[in-house]
C-alpha cells in the first residue's frame, strides 16, 4: 500500500488576466497559502508555460520548476486536455471544437488534428524535462453523436472508430514510452473513452500499450450513474492519476441523465465543490490506499453554485481530510505466533 500524494490543485480553472492568478508565480503563491502541496499545469495556457520552449529547453522547463518550487510546491502532471480533445473530432463538432486551436487551423480539420499530435508530442518532451512521469488528457471523439443507438449503427462502425482513434493515438503513445511517461486519459462524456467499456476497446486497439492508462475522475461517473467504486476494483492497476472533483445527480419526472438541454444549474446531474456533491470520497481513498495508488489526489474545481476560491479555500482541507497514512504493519501483530514451519505443519497434522 502507498500513501496518496496531496493536495494538489488544477491550476486551469483559476487562471484568469487578474492577480494573483495571472502569473505562474503569484498563482503557485496563492495555492501555497490554502495548504496545496502540488499543481497540476495546464499545457495550453501561456500564462503558466510555453509548451514548445519547455519540450526543446531544459534549462526553461528547470525554471519553471523552480518558481513553482519556491512557492513550497511541486509539479504533480502536465494537463493537454484541449490539444487531446482535438486528436480526434467527428465534423459534426468541428466548428465547436476549434477555438481550442491556434485561429492559423481554424477551419483545416487535417491541419488541426496534425497540430493536437504534435503537442502531444511536446508533452512528452517537456514531461521528462519536468521530471514527471504521468500526464493528462483527453482522447477526443469520433463517435460521440453516435453514443445513442438510434439510427442503428452501421455494422462494424465502432470497430473502425476505435481503430482510427488508436492509429491516431499510437505514435502518441510511442513518444510517451521513449520518454518513460504514462498517458492518462480522463474518461469523460463527450470522449469515445468515457467509461470502462470504451477504455478496454481503444486499449485493445493500442495492441495493450503500456502506456495507455486512465485519469480517475469520479464525477463524470455519478453523471453517468456509473459504479464509481467498482470501477476502481475492475481498473486499478491503469488509474495512474485522479481528479478529486464532487457532483450530484437528482433526476425528476422532467429530466434525467441527457438534461433535457438545459444550462448546468438545471440539469439533474451536475458538478459539485467538494464536499457538496454525493460522491463517497472516503470510500475512494481507502480503495486507491488498498491498491497501492501511486499518484496525486489533485482539486479540479468545477461547480455552478460557489465561487471558485471558495472551493478552493475548502478544497485543501477536505483533501488533507481524506488521505490515509497507510500503515506499515497489521493491527494483529501483538498476537503473531511468529513463523514456526514445525507448528504450521502439527496444525495441520502433517
Amino acid at each position: 500500500m502507498t500513501t496518496i500524494k496531496g493536495p494538489g490543485i488544477f491550476l486551469a480553472q483559476f487562471l484568469s488576466d487578474e492577480p494573483p492568478f495571472d502569473k505562474l508565480s503569484t498563482i503557485c503563491k496563492w495555492a501555497a497559502s490554502l495548504g496545496y502541496v502540488g499543481v497540476q499545469l495546464p499545457s495550453w495556457d501561456a500564462r503558466c508555460i510555453d509548451l514548445k520552449k519547455a519540450a526543446e529547453s531544459k534549462e526553461y522547463a528547470d525554471e519553471i520548476r523552480e518558481v513553482v518550487e519556491s512557492a513550497g510546491l511541486k509539479i504533480t502532471e502536465l494537463s493537454t486536455h484541449l490539444q487531446g480533445q482535438l486528436v480526434a473530432v467527428n465534423p459534426a463538432y468541428d466548428s465547436l471544437f476549434d477555438g481550442f486551436a491556434p485561429k492559423a487551423v481554424h477551419g483545416k480539420p487535417k491541419d488541426r488534428t496534425k497540430w493536437a499530435i504534435d503537442q502531444l508530442k511536446l508533452a512528452a518532451k517537456a514531461s521528462k524535462n519536468l521530471g514527471l512521469n504521468a500526464h493528462a488528457t483527453f482522447s477526443g471523439a469520433l463517435m460521440w453523436q453516435t453514443v445513442y443507438p438510434w439510427p442503428q449503427r452501421p455494422a462494424g462502425l465502432v470497430e473502425d472508430g476505435f481503430k482510427e482513434l488508436a492509429k491516431r493515438w499510437l505514435p502518441i503513445l510511442n513518444a510517451f514510452d521513449k520518454v518513460g511517461v504514462d498517458v492518462c486519459y480522463e474518461i469523460h462524456p463527450g470522449e469515445d473513452l468515457h467509461d470502462g467499456v470504451t477504455f478496454e476497446r481503444f486499449w485493445e486497439a493500442t495492441g495493450k500499450h503500456q502506456r495507455c492508462n486512465i485519469l480517475y475522475d469520479p464525477s463524470h461517473f455519478v453523471l453517468q450513474q456509473l459504479d464509481y467504486l467498482q470501477y476502481i476494483d475492475f481498473y486499478h492497476s491503469f488509474i495512474k492519476m485522479f481528479h478529486v472533483k464532487d457532483a450530484e445527480f437528482n433526476p425528476t419526472g422532467k429530466s434525467g441523465v441527457y438534461g433535457g438541454y438545459q444550462d448546468w444549474i438545471n440539469r439533474p446531474g451536475r458538478f459539485r465543490s467538494l464536499g457538496d456533491g454525493q460522491v463517497d470520497f472516503k470510500s475512494i481513498f481507502s480503495k486507491l490506499a488498498q491498491y497501492g495508488y501511486e499518484g496525486w489526489a489533485v482539486l479540479e474545481w468545477e461547480c455552478c453554485i460557489k465561487h471558485p476560491e471558495q472551493g478552493a479555500a475548502e478544497g485543501a482541507p477536505f483533501i488533507k481530510k481524506q488521505i490515509i497514512r497507510v500503515t506499515e504493519k497489521a493491527f494483529d501483530d501483538f498476537a503473531s505466533a511468529g513463523k514456526n514451519p514445525k507448528l504450521n505443519k502439527s496444525i495441520l497434522g502433517i
